[in-house]
């Protein structure tokens, strides 16, 4: 007797399907976390690198991210809501992730070191969510994919959060310019300072055309 092929190709995603929750699914600990919107995606001044905005939804601080250009398209197409003729690579993963039974529930951007962020995207499958590792960059790309919140650990946000003066200096939490900033930190501020000079204040209580607030 012949198998129909949907059969065949149900037969084959068990397997797979264990895999991939043999692969991802761990227990982690819970903390704190933020939400965040996509202030916008921008250009470095100075090496031409693209950042990535985050802006904390109910305040005002700032969470820049240096991601690749590939992941800046990839974002800023869904973002604009440019149709193209083929899934790109965060299109296929999305799809495969919904056609193996899942739904990603939110984004987390949940840690960084040696200047390096680290992220998690949150998937329901069953019942139960499963956390895998992701750059910052794809999980963003994934998120506008879904249409899920982004979060930022609160540490991370303490750690690498950005305020500005109206004259698009840092700021402590108590409103003042900080007298004597790290190299550290001058270097955890760069993706602002790099492009600040030419930047219109004024937009970035604004998103982007087709940003997502």
């Amino acid at each position: 007797m012949r198998r129909h092929p949907s059969s065949s190709l149900s037969s084959a995603c068990v397997p797979l399907r264990a895999s991939l929750t043999a692969l991802v699914g761990r227990s982690y600990t819970r903390s704190v976390v933020i939400e965040l919107t996509i202030e916008s995606i921008r250009v470095s001044l100075r090496n031409y690198q693209r950042v990535v905005i985050l802006k904390e939804k109910d305040a005002d601080r700032y969470l820049p991210i240096w991601i690749g250009p590939a992941e800046a398209d990839a974002i800023a197409v869904r973002l604009q809501e440019v149709t193209v003729a083929r899934p790109l690579t965060h299109d296929l993963l999305t799809n495969m992730i919904e056609q193996l039974g899942g739904a990603v529930r939110s984004v987390v951007v949940n840690d960084l070191a040696n200047d390096t962020f680290f992220a998690r995207i949150h998937i329901e499958r069953d019942g139960s969510i499963i956390e895998v590792d992701s750059r910052p960059s794809d999980a963003i790309a994934v998120a506008v994919r879904t249409g899920v919140p982004i979060y930022v650990d609160e540490r991370v946000l303490d750690l690498a959060g950005v305020q500005l003066n109206a004259d698009g200096e840092p700021i402590d939490a108590s409103g003042n310019a900080p007298s004597g900033i790290s190299d550290e930190e001058r270097q955890r501020l760069s993706a602002f300072s790099d492009f600040i000079s030419g930047l219109d204040l004024d937009d970035l209580g604004e998103t982007e055309s087709g940003g997502r607030r």
